[in-house]
């Protein structure tokens, strides 16, 4: 199944381009139905790594196998994301951000230590990810 890589250096321009990048990946597979919640996702968890890890950046990597669209986001922060709790301010100020790609992913979502998929993989930090199931057409 085809898989796909972008890096994403440490700018407020990476959440975008990363945005961009999947919905044109997910476009050109003919998967259109999941556009919008896989570049919502994306988005979040771009903005996380350029925001909150160390390092030079973050990696995307896209595959689709299995019937599903998994995206990984690896940076060079070994520290777990943090969901928190959600109160009028975080939803108001920002934060929140876990709590959508909970919601959108139905809990398909997790992060580990420096996980390799496709051959990608840092000796350092982590890899958060998310699934979508593909939806059969009849």
């Amino acid at each position: 199944m085809p898989s796909y890589t972008l890096y994403c250096p440490p700018l407020e321009t990476s959440p975008h381009i990363a945005r961009d990048f999947v919905a044109t990946v997910l476009r050109a597979l003919k998967l259109d139905e999941l556009v919008n919640d896989a570049t919502l996702c994306t988005s979040e968890l771009v903005t996380n790594a350029c925001v909150h890890a160390k390092g030079d950046g973050a990696a995307l990597w896209l595959a689709v196998e299995g019937g599903q669209v998994r995206v990984v986001v690896y940076d060079g922060d070994e520290n777990a994301p943090v969901t928190r709790e959600l109160t009028p301010e975080v939803w108001e100020k920002g934060g929140r951000g876990l709590f959508l790609v909970d919601a959108l992913t139905d809990g398909r979502w997790g992060h580990a230590p420096a996980l390799p998929y496709g051959g990608l993989s840092r000796p350092e930090g982590k890899a958060v990810w998310f699934d979508l199931p593909v939806q059969r057409r009849a």
